[in-house]
């Protein structure tokens, strides 16, 4: 009897495979659940396998080297930065995303901590603070303030809808041709340089990689705001933590950072005028669901068909400097 094919887990971190699992093996797989980064490790029980899931475990060409029978990697998560998609397509390596599951979480989770942001939660909600204590940028009326959204996607365009009416201006910065009703397009410069809450809508890629550095932050007005629930890759956080250092932002909200979990002693993660969430933008009680079934779909289909349900997206978003 020939050997079912085999679909490997890399790591899920909180999420329950149980749905994916049963589905996988429904259609004849093999599966196995790892949790584990280590390339080592994920190429010892990888070596016959046929299919990846990946969560944000890095899948470079040198580990693909090491999966001879591998033809599809479904990888948890909108983005695909963590994947050498260069390598895989080398390789003739489908790679397939969960697409746009959770827009409406990651919109409504940045709009949560805009909000947060401008009334200083951040601060007051601290335990420890005297009952009078008062931050030195202090909370700031919304409707008087200037939202700038770097990045008009579906999650971009969704915040602006929250935003529109609420603030007084709503900027954006994309590729020409996309707008979004309300919304005010200009160059990147110029949003950073006139906003009050500067959004991050982007997806890392090497254009974008560090693209927010000391000094497109240090155009940022004094006692702005940065948000940022896209990658954490797209912003220098040495430069941040300085920027927070010198009183120049009021704070940063943040639900990713370059290296997640944080080291202890991450200056970013510990400090004081830092916003942080667990990278939990995406999730609700639907998307856990939602993400393990696409996720496991993606393999059932391209088995069945020689494609996933979401094909790789493989978009560079914007360039970062100005429109192309």
């Amino acid at each position: 009897m020939p050997d079912r094919p085999l679909a490997v887990y890399t790591d899920l971190s909180d999420l329950d495979p149980a749905p994916g699992v049963a589905l996988l093996e429904s259609a004849g797989f093999e599966v196995r659940v790892l949790e584990t980064h280590d390339p080592g490790e994920i190429a010892a029980s990888a070596a016959r396998a046929t299919a990846l899931l990946a969560g944000f475990a890095p899948i470079d060409a040198a580990l693909l080297a090491r999966l001879p029978r591998l033809r599809i990697i479904s990888v948890l998560s909108r983005g695909h930065d963590s994947i050498d998609v260069d390598a895989a397509a080398a390789r003739g390596i489908r790679v397939a995303t969960v697409g746009d599951i959770a827009t409406a979480e990651v919109a409504t989770h940045t709009w949560a901590l805009i909000l947060a942001a401008v009334r200083r939660l951040d601060f007051f909600a601290r335990r420890g603070r005297g009952w009078l204590e008062r931050p030195v940028h202090g909370p700031r009326r919304l409707s008087e303030l200037t939202l700038g959204l770097v990045g008009l996607g579906r999650i971009g365009a969704e915040v602006a809808e929250f935003a529109v009416g609420s603030v007084e201006t709503v900027l954006g910065f994309d590729r020409p041709g996309r707008s979004v009703p309300g919304v005010t397009g200009t160059s990147l410069e110029d949003l950073v340089a006139r906003s009050d809450v500067v959004s991050i809508h982007l997806p890392l890629t090497r254009a974008t990689s560090g693209l927010f550095d000391a000094d497109l932050i240090g155009r940022m007005p004094r006692g702005s705001w940065l948000i940022n629930v896209s990658r954490g890759g797209i912003v220098d956080a040495r430069a941040l933590a300085d920027a927070l250092d010198l009183g120049h932002l009021a704070g940063a909200a943040l639900d990713v950072l370059g290296t997640e979990p944080p080291p202890a002693g991450d200056r970013l993660a510990e400090h004081p005028n830092v916003l942080l969430t667990p990278h939990v933008a995406y999730l609700s009680d639907a998307t856990a669901r939602d993400y393990i079934l696409t996720q496991a779909r993606n393999v059932v289909h391209w088995q069945r068909t020689g494609r996933p349900l979401e094909p790789p997206a493989i978009r560079c978003g914007v360039s970062p400097r100005g429109p192309r």
